[in-house]
């Protein structure tokens, strides 16, 4: 269920409390929610992914990205969160497409070889294709 983007980021699709469990024991050390409260009726709530995360000895943040798209603070926040955690990453969100999406933004905003990281997610099933030009953009941005 968990899809490797990179040697310290995992992404999924929506996470079960039950999960966290197998997240620990892959070493992930800080759960991302991607999504918004209230998206869909099946979905965990944010807060109980939050209390079983810290139960376990995880950080947790939430970072919601709606159908609207991404914006930049929301890239600022996800390039901090995993600029602060030294241990691996588990994002997720209804598919895990976002999650996917808002990463390769972060990379690219600290310079990242693009062509690398849309392989990576290529790698993971996941097409970076929809962000790419934005992707181009926070690269050149980089310096």
């Amino acid at each position: 269920m968990f899809r490797r983007l990179s040697d310290s980021v995992l992404a999924s699709p929506q996470i079960s409390l039950a999960d966290l469990s197998e997240a620990k024991a892959l070493g992930v050390g800080l759960v991302i929610n991607n999504r918004p409260e209230g998206e869909s009726d099946d979905q965990v709530p944010g807060a109980a992914i939050e209390a079983a995360a810290r139960a376990l000895g995880m950080d947790y943040v939430a970072i919601p990205v709606t159908h609207a798209g991404f914006s930049g603070p929301q890239v600022e926040a996800m390039a901090a969160a995993l600029a602060d955690c030294d241990s691996k990453v588990l994002a997720y969100c209804r598919s895990g497409t976002r999650s996917t999406l808002l990463w390769a933004l972060a990379q690219a905003s600290k310079g990242a070889d693009l062509e690398a990281v849309t392989a990576q997610a290529a790698d993971a099933g996941y097409d970076v294709s929809p962000v790419r030009p934005l992707m181009d953009m926070l690269k050149a941005r980089s310096g």
